[in-house]
This record gives structure tokens, sequence and C-alpha cells, in this order.
């Protein structure tokens, strides 16, 4: 049986990840380039746990400037089964209130400016996505949502748009007119490349306003998105804490086969694959390369 390692993804607010123990950082390489910053490594209740912030520590990375690839690389290089995505989002409901943690399952990408795959000519590969979110993880997130007495919302749809801007008033009522539940600028291509790399992967979503839709919160308003998002992070260092004391050690398989993602997927033949292409995907594909 594979060993549960968490990783942990932390979005806007989410820098570090207090009440680990044996604590280090590290810097880690890969051939996709650098990733936001250093991993984090650590321990809740004998359970490793790897933390990556997302923009780095700081905020020093916008959201079409992340380097994708390298972050999941580098969480799969460490060893991570079971990856969550910590992210600040807009509601485009009005039950979905600031400070709601939404565990979506769906997703929309309306991204344009960001490398999706690790693969491309010389190792072509399609991965099924039709289920984006790992629904045993989910689970152990609703779990622990519950545990902590936090509100929350279990299914929705999450829309990726690029950013760095916030949509236009006409955007926030043709996405709500698509049954979007909320709005964010970092989900994708996160979530594909983890499938690609065979990581379990869900979101916990957070609230932080209602995007520009809204009557009486037309604009968005950042002294109180930073305030409501502060608040966002102490709920979910807290689900977090929980989860990491509840997981099973053992890494259960995905009822949906994320961790093994890959056995059909590779569509090019052994002799027409590309060496150079086949070194760079050394932690990504290695199992089934």
């Amino acid at each position: 049986m594979t060993k549960t390692v968490l990783g942990i993804i932390g979005g806007s607010g989410v820098y570090d990840l207090p009440g680990l123990e044996k604590t280090r950082t590290e810097r880690i390489h890969t051939p996709w380039g650098e990733p936001s910053d250093e991993l984090g490594f650590g321990e809740i209740d004998g359970l490793p746990l790897v933390f990556l912030p997302r923009h780095g520590r700081g905020h020093r990375i916008g959201p079409s400037q992340i380097n994708y690839r390298a972050n999941i690389d580098a969480m799969k290089r460490a060893g991570v089964t079971d990856l969550v995505s910590v992210s600040a989002c807009g509601s485009f409901r009005e039950e979905l209130a600031p400070g709601t943690l939404v565990i979506v399952d769906q997703f929309i990408d309306r991204t344009f400016a960001r490398d999706k795959s690790f693969f491309g000519p010389g190792c072509v590969a399609h991965v099924a996505f039709a289920d984006p979110v790992s629904p045993g993880l989910a689970s152990r997130i609703e779990e622990a949502a519950k545990g902590e007495k936090l509100e929350y919302k279990r299914g929705g749809t999450y829309l990726v748009m690029e950013g760095p801007q916030f949509s236009t008033r006409a955007e926030s009522h043709l996405y709500r007119s698509w049954n979007c539940d909320v709005i964010g600028m970092t989900n994708m291509p996160e979530a594909k490349l983890a499938r690609e790399a065979e990581i379990c992967y869900a979101t916990l979503a957070m609230v932080t306003d209602y995007d520009c839709w809204h009557d009486t919160h037309t604009d968005i308003n950042i002294e109180v998105l930073l305030k409501t998002l502060h608040d966002n992070v102490d709920k979910a260092t807290s689900l977090i804490a929980r989860l990491a004391r509840d997981i099973p050690r053992e890494h259960e398989p995905c009822p949906i086969g994320s961790d093994r993602a890959l056995d059909i997927a590779i569509i090019t033949a052994p002799e027409a694959r590309d060496p150079e292409l086949l070194r760079k995907l050394d932690a990504v594909a290695g199992r089934v390369l």
C-alpha cells in the first residue's frame, strides 16, 4: 500500500501552514522551471504534509505568471498522493455568502495564457477529466468541515477566469446564467496537471465576495475582501489540521481512478516518443513510462 502524503497549495492569504511539527523547507527544482516558492515539509499527528504557497510568500506572483507545471511536478517529486487546493473565490449565489467554504466538484476553464499539459509533441496523452475532483478526498474534506463545525457547501462549479482583473458586470451575469457557483483565477490548469500527475485533487474554495452581480454588493471592496480572507484562512487551517488528523495513513484508491489516470492515456507509440520529453516526464509519468 502507498502511504498518504497530504499536499496543500495555499492561495491568496495562505502563505504558511501553522501547527506543523518537524518542519523544514526545501527548494525543489523541476524540468519545468522553478515552483512558486520553497516547499514546506512537516507532520500533523505523524501524517506527512507538504505545503506550497501558490503565489509565493509575500504574494509575489500573479495568477497568469504562476508556473503551474513546476508546482505540480514538485508536489509529485515530494511524494504527495492527495492534494488540496485552498483558493479565495467570489460567489454567484446569494446563499453562498462571504465566509462560506465550498467543496467544488466541477470547473469551467476560461483561462487562455497558461501551459495546460505536461504532454505534447513527442508524447501525446489524453486523460479523462469528466469528474475533475477526486470524490474520496472531497468527502474527507467534508467530514473535516463537519468536525470543525464550519459553514460549507458540498458541490458546485468553479469558473476559472484568466485575471488579474476582476469580472465586468456583464461577465458576472453571464457566468451566473451558466449556473456557476464561484469564480476564481487559479485552479486551472492546476487541476488538469494534477490529474496528469496521478495526484488526487480537491478544492476548498473560500468565498470572499459576491463578484459584481449582486444588487447591494456591486463592486469588490478590497478592504472588506481582505478581512473576509483573513477570517477564511483561520477556518481553512483548522479544517486542514482536522483533515490531517483523520485521513487514513494508507492512501485510499480513488473511486474515479485519479491516481491511475495514465493507465490508458498515452497515445504515442513507444518508438515515436521524444527522449527529451520523456526525461522531463520522469516524476509525472514515471509509473507508466
